[in-house]
């Protein structure tokens, strides 16, 4: 048969900042603990600071203000405050890149957000506002953040969804409890790597094929930490390009090789170097990472995007290199995961009005994946039928959507 070709590499990762701001896009109209609406740029101009006003009847059937974002006039043409779902035509009318913060100047909580609004340019921020105090923070390039006037919606309705902003000290208890609880599965990493080794050392290549997968699984667990692992991820789960003959290629190395091996009749003599590799590569690994600090910036987007590796590359078995585990892949990376909500939940919960959406929806992802385990062995996603293929990838498609406003709300915000 013709080998597969995945792309190399596996993991594609958009910086922290620009994943965030696609996902909260994706999700701008769910009821999260962050209404942040990242509009594109439209190079168009709105009226200047004296003539901006509130408009009425636009085609989104929202009401509209005409806000200016600068260092001296932050806030200006918000004169008219009213509760309800409404949209801030924001426009940068200084010379430097900006952020727009909209918060209560009393609590720091935040409504909306927009990043990277260039100069001249209108984008909107779309809010739900109820009763209260709000005010806009402009955050320009190379300045001093500068708070607008404080504006007053009146009433008793109910203030719409908003989170209080995390800092790195807020992240850093979770990150290093995630981290300690990495250095225990790489411990069991370095268990399961010596065994595929001495199964194949022997010549066991049955056994080597069923320790493959425990040991595979236990690595794609630890999906938030990959980028900490640094030159180890593709010496230990690298993929080939995507040419004829590349799974021939010398550097093609750790479990995609063996298992290429172990699915495509190769000897286990074959066999023997690229398991030493893969072991040797994890112990170095296993003794190393006491010295390793992971980001504590990135752990909010880590847990979107290890569901997202798994749907662009699990679900469509473009890292199948003959075992057809793709379905054990992805859900271990559900696993992944929730590992990672697990140790930030103290501080999503009061923030994520939507966790119990996320919850159900992982629940329904490792549901779907589960029911494709029979007496040991996974479906190959190339037999799914039709409709179940058609289940989890809706599933998939849904839990990114929880996913995302995590990103959001975790990503660490200039305040100064």
């Amino acid at each position: 048969m013709n080998p597969p070709h995945p792309p190399s590499p596996r993991r594609i990762r958009p910086s922290r900042r620009v994943l965030a701001a696609a996902a909260v896009l994706t999700v701008a109209t769910a009821v999260t603990a962050t209404v942040i609406v990242a509009g594109s740029g439209s190079g168009s101009s709105l009226a200047s600071a004296g003539d901006a006003k509130d408009t009425n009847g636009a085609a989104d059937g929202l009401r509209h203000t005409a806000v200016e974002v600068s260092t001296g006039t932050c806030g200006r043409g918000w004169s008219r405050p009213q509760a309800g779902t409404q949209v801030f035509d924001l426009h940068n009318a200084s010379s430097t890149a900006s952020e727009v913060d909209l918060t209560d100047p009393r609590t720091g909580r935040i409504y909306g957000e927009v990043e990277g609004l260039a100069p001249g340019t209108t984008r909107p921020m779309t809010v739900d506002l109820g009763s209260g105090s709000y005010a806009f923070k402009c955050l320009q390039d190379d300045a001093d953040a500068v708070t607008g006037p404080t504006v007053v919606v009146a009433g008793a309705r109910p203030q719409g969804p908003a989170a209080a902003p995390v800092d790195q000290h807020d992240l850093i208890p979770p990150t290093l409890a995630y981290q300690k609880w990495v250095g225990q599965r790489i411990g069991e990493l370095a268990a399961g790597t010596g065994t595929l080794k001495a199964d194949i050392d022997r010549g066991d290549l049955a056994a080597a094929r069923r320790d493959w997968l425990t040991a595979h699984l236990v690595y794609e667990r630890m999906g938030a930490a990959y980028d900490t692992f640094g030159d180890a991820d593709a010496a230990i789960n690298g993929t080939a390009a995507r040419a004829p003959g590349a799974v021939g290629d010398p550097g093609f190395a750790g479990f995609h090789r063996i298992e290429y091996g172990l699915w495509h009749g190769e000897a286990a003599a074959s066999l023997r170097k690229p398991a030493a590799a893969l072991d040797s590569a994890v112990r170095t690994l296993r003794d190393g990472w006491p010295e390793q600090r992971m980001d504590p910036a990135a752990m909010g987007l880590r847990a979107h995007e290890i569901v997202e590796n798994a749907e662009q590359f699990e679900l469509t078995a473009r890292t199948d290199y003959g075992s057809g585990t793709n379905l054990a892949t992805a859900r271990a990376d559900l696993d992944g995961s929730r590992a990672i909500l697990d140790e930030l939940r103290g501080l999503l919960a009061p923030r994520d009005a939507g966790l119990a959406r996320l919850d159900a929806a992982l629940d329904r992802a490792q549901a779907a994946l589960d029911a494709q385990q029979r007496g040991g062995a996974w479906t190959p996603v190339a037999r799914l039928p039709h409709a179940q293929r058609q289940r989890i990838n809706a599933d998939f498609g849904d839990l990114l959507e929880q996913l995302a406003p995590v990103a959001a709300i975790f990503e660490v915000r200039r305040t100064a």
